[in-house]
């Protein structure tokens, strides 16, 4: 039970990280688009982050985001939601959309797995190249003061 769990928290977290150009077209390769009804429209508001200083040390607030919500519920009666950062309400819309298909017994459940793999990668290739980037310009102080001259 705990696998399902942590399996389905890895897939909207894959969502939430998705662009809403991205949602919008994997939306539109959809054989057939499921029709659904709005439970809780996308909405707005802000959330209060919190961060620590180290693994120990005291939490504090770090600030406050934007993040939009949405609930919907396909005509079979699976519930999708989807929690994202920012203002976009039709990305959050189709992020809980794909999350209830991801619920469904039958061939759309697979295929949209097939999406979120493919939105999981391309997000681990773009998360590696900043990460090269950023390795790029890392200087080693210790080697420079151990390179100095003696005077």
């Amino acid at each position: 039970m705990q696998n399902d769990v942590e399996r389905r928290q890895r897939w909207m977290a894959v969502l939430a990280r998705a662009s809403c150009q991205e949602l919008d077209q994997a939306y539109s390769d959809l054989p057939n688009a499921p029709a659904y009804v709005c439970l809780r429209p996308a909405e707005s508001g802000l959330v209060l982050v919190r961060g620590r200083a180290g693994e120990a040390g005291a939490s504090f607030n770090l600030g406050e985001v934007t993040m939009t919500r949405c609930a919907l519920k396909l005509t079979d009666g699976t519930t999708g939601f989807a929690f994202i950062l920012g203002r976009d309400q039709r990305q959050a819309e189709l992020a809980a959309l794909f999350d209830a298909l991801l619920q469904r017994d039958d061939e759309t459940a697979s295929a949209t797995l097939k999406v979120i793999s493919e939105f999981e990668h391309a997000q681990s290739m773009r998360r590696d190249l900043k990460s090269r980037k950023a390795a790029a310009t890392k200087v080693d102080f210790f080697a420079m003061t151990q390179a100095r001259e003696p005077e």
